[in-house]
C-alpha cells in the first residue's frame, strides 16, 4: 500500500501540473505571493489565481482561486489589503474588478466591479456601451485612485477608492480620438512616473504617449479630480505601436516597447518630459507581436517579450551611465509570450505563455542577463499576467 502511494505520488509530480492548496499562511521570506491574470473565454480559466512562489527554489504552488471574466491584468495595493483587475470585454459587461486581499492565507475575495463605461461622456462623443470603455486591457492603482486603459474604447477610466477598498463610479473618463487621418486611439497602458508627479498613458493606435498631472490629494471623500492638463509628451513614428512603458530605478530614464515595430525606445525622463536618446530593433523577426517589458531589480538588465513568430524574450544590457541599451541574446519560449515578470530578488524571469497554457520559469544569470529554462512549468489555462506582492 505505502508503495502504491509513492509510486502515484511520482506520477502527479512528474506531470507538473499544480494542484490547488487549502489557504495557508506563508511562512518564508522567499516565499512570495504571486497573482495570475487570466482569459477565462475560450479557456478553462475560473478567473485570478493565487500561489505561492518560492524566489530560491523557483517552484510554485496554487493556494486559490476567485471568479472573474477576463481578468487579464491585475495588481495590488502597495499594503496588499486589496487588489483589482480589469474585465476585458468589449460588449457592455467591460469593467474594472475590486478584491479584498488576505495575502497570509493566500486568499482573494470579490469586494465589487464598477463599469468602464461612461454612458454620459459616450453619448456626447457618439459611442455606444460596446466600444466605450471597451477591452480594458491595463489597470494600475496608488491605494487612493484605479485607472484603467480601455484599448478598443480608445479611453480612459478614472475610479476614487472607498475606505472598505471598493471602487466608487467613475470619476473622470477621458476619451481620445485619431490624431491623423486614418488612425484610431488604442490606449494600452498607464502608469505613474517615478516622482509620482505625473501619469503617463500609451495610445498604441495614434503612436503617441499623453501625460497628465496628478493630484495625490484626491479621493472618494473630497472628489477632487486626480487627473488634469492632459499633453501629448511624445509622438513616435507612425505604425510603431507604442504599447508598455516601464521606468529605471532613478527616475532618469524610461523604456517603451513598441507591439508593431518591434522597437524599444529609449528616453531620458526629466520633471514629466520625455526625450528620446535612442531607438533599438527589440526584435528583428517580423511578429509585430512585441508586448511586455521589465528591468531586472539590480537595474543592468532590461527584457522585452514578443509574440506572433518565434515567440520568445529579448534581452538587454544598460549602460549605468548613460542609459542606453546593448542587445545581448533572445531566449526562445512557449506560445505567446503576453506578459511576464521577475521575482524581486532576481533570480528569475517568469513569462505567461497565453496559448501554451502555462508559465514558464527561467533563471536568471546576474553577470550578463540570459536566461536558462529550469523546465519548471506553472499549468494553468490561458495566462496572460503576472504580479508578485510586495
Amino acid at each position: 500500500m505505502y508503495k502504491h502511494y509513492l509510486l502515484l505520488m511520482a506520477l502527479i509530480v512528474g506531470t507538473g501540473v499544480v494542484h490547488a492548496q487549502k489557504p495557508q499562511k506563508s511562512s518564508s521570506n522567499s516565499e512570495l505571493t504571486m497573482l495570475v491574470g487570466t482569459y477565462t473565454e475560450g479557456s478553462t480559466s475560473k478567473g485570478v489565481y493565487v500561489y505561492r512562489f518560492n524566489q530560491e527554489t523557483g517552484k510554485a504552488a496554487m493556494v486559490s482561486s476567485v471568479q472573474a471574466g477576463n481578468p487579464s491584468f491585475v495588481v495590488a495595493t502597495d499594503n496588499n489589503k486589496f487588489a483589482y483587475s480589469v474585465s476585458e470585454y468589449n460588449d457592455g459587461r467591460q469593467s474594472a474588478i475590486a478584491y479584498r486581499l488576505d495575502k497570509s492565507r493566500g486568499k482573494l475575495s470579490l469586494i465589487n466591479s464598477q463599469t468602464t463605461v461612461d454612458e454620459k461622456i459616450g453619448a456626447k462623443k457618439g459611442k455606444d456601451a460596446q466600444s466605450d470603455g471597451a477591452d480594458p486591457c491595463f489597470i494600475m492603482t496608488n491605494g487612493k485612485q484605479v485607472v484603467t486603459a480601455n484599448y478598443t474604447g480608445g479611453d480612459i477610466s478614472v475610479f476614487p477608492i472607498a475606505k472598505d477598498g471598493s471602487l466608487c463610479r467613475q470619476s473622470q473618463h477621458f476619451c481620445f480620438s485619431g490624431n491623423e487621418q486614418g488612425t484610431v486611439s488604442h490606449l494600452h497602458c498607464v502608469r505613474l512616473t517615478p516622482d509620482g508627479k505625473y501619469l503617463v498613458a500609451d495610445d498604441l493606435g495614434n503612436d503617441c504617449i499623453y501625460r497628465f498631472e496628478v493630484n495625490n490629494r484626491a479621493d472618494y471623500l473630497n472628489k477632487q479630480p486626480f487627473l488634469s492638463n492632459e499633453l501629448i509628451i511624445y509622438k513616435g513614428e507612425k505604425g510603431r505601436g507604442p504599447r508598455h512603458i516601464v521606468f529605471s530605478k532613478n527616475g532618469k530614464y524610461a523604456y517603451l516597447i513598441n507591439e508593431l515595430g518591434d522597437v524599444v525606445t529609449t528616453f531620458s525622463y526629466t520633471a514629466g518630459r520625455l526625450k528620446e536618446i535612442q531607438a533599438l530593433v527589440a526584435y528583428d523577426g517580423g511578429g509585430h507581436g512585441s508586448a511586455d517589458i521589465h528591468i531586472s531589480p539590480n537595474g543592468k538588465f532590461l527584457y522585452t517579450s514578443h509574440r506572433l513568430k518565434d515567440d520568445g524574450v529579448s534581452i538587454f544590457k544598460i549602460n549605468q551611465t548613460t542609459g542606453m541599451l546593448a542587445k545581448v541574446g533572445y531566449q526562445r519560449t512557449g506560445i505567446h509570450p503576453r506578459n511576464f515578470n521577475i521575482t524581486p530578488n532576481g533570480k528569475y524571469l517568469l513569462v505567461a505563455c497565453r496559448d501554451s497554457n502555462e508559465i514558464e520559469v527561467f533563471s536568471i544569470n546576474k553577470k550578463n542577463g540570459l536566461l536558462r529554462d529550469t523546465s519548471q512549468r506553472i499549468k494553468v489555462s490561458k495566462p496572460v499576467c503576472i504580479q508578485f506582492l510586495k
